[in-house]
């Protein structure tokens, strides 16, 4: 919903995009209304777009570099910024590091990774979280969550391996059904030729060694290959390229790996907790 508080807060990206449009529209002498009915939207949603009471949506993002097509390729450039200035603050840097990776390595602890998560089981677990979201944003967050998804069939492919803790598997996010999606979803994700699937296995502490106690970890290659961690404890960022830092994360994750089951092993125990009968 459009509002005057959007007008006060709207993004150096949102406040770019109003400019060009509004001086595009200018040049072709159009009125709001014009460009509305160019666009397939009313005359305010234009109005609030270039005051930026309301920016300018993906969708609208899109016919903008339609209508103004010697504009387009700014268009379509605002879109991938803009989708990043709507993920939470401390997330926006590392989002279009992991768009751009050539190859990640993860360790998910306590829930499924956001990039292997169902829309549902998404839903449930930003639904549940606190402090309370709008729905409003909750639906935001689930969409863009989806949005990252395209990482997966991305040129070049990208390698990505990610070790799930058992609990996160066993913890029942939404409901039974929720989460009988999600552990096939994983399945069909491990079948995918640029993934590895492996789970660390509740007793993986009982000879005394437990690599994944301090949580979880996001090891990630640049185009460039640049090695960088990203880690977020309760709601805090932290991205690291200090290569000793990094080289250290990246044995601890070498560890980890080495305590978790093998890929058909993991494949197997998603599946049984599943209810998958082969």
């Amino acid at each position: 919903m459009a509002s005057a508080e959007n007008k006060q807060t709207a993004s150096p990206m949102a406040l770019m995009v109003a400019e060009v449009a509004r001086t595009m529209r200018i040049q072709r002498g159009w009125t709001q209304e014009q460009l509305g009915l160019e666009l397939g939207y009313s005359a305010a949603a234009v109005s609030a777009m270039e005051t930026c009471a309301q920016p300018a949506s993906d969708a609208m993002l899109v016919e903008l570099g339609r209508v103004f097509g010697n504009g387009a390729a700014m268009f379509e450039s605002a879109r991938r910024y803009m989708r990043m200035e709507r993920y939470p603050l401390q997330f926006q840097d590392y989002a279009l590091l992991e768009q751009a990776a050539l190859s990640l390595q993860l360790f998910a602890t306590n829930v499924i990774h956001g990039l292997f998560q169902t829309e549902a089981y998404a839903r449930a677990l930003i639904g549940g979280s606190y402090p309370p979201l709008s729905d409003q944003r909750v639906e935001e967050l689930v969409q863009l969550r989806m949005e990252r998804k395209a990482l997966f069939d991305r040129e070049p492919l990208p390698m990505i391996e990610i070790i799930i803790d058992e609990a996160a598997l066993r913890r029942v996010i939404g409901s039974e059904e929720i989460m009988r999606e999600q552990l096939l979803h994983l399945v069909e994700c491990a079948r995918r030729r640029n993934v590895t699937l492996l789970v660390l296995p509740l007793d993986s502490g009982k000879y005394g060694e437990y690599a994944g106690d301090r949580g979880e970890i996001n090891l990630l290659e640049t185009p460039t290959h640049e090695h960088l961690v990203y880690l977020e404890p309760q709601d805090e960022s932290l991205l690291i390229s200090d290569p000793t830092k990094v080289s250290t994360y990246a044995q601890r994750y070498a560890k980890i790996r080495s305590q978790a089951l093998g890929p058909r092993e993991s494949l197997d125990l998603i599946k049984r907790l599943a209810g998958v009968v082969e």
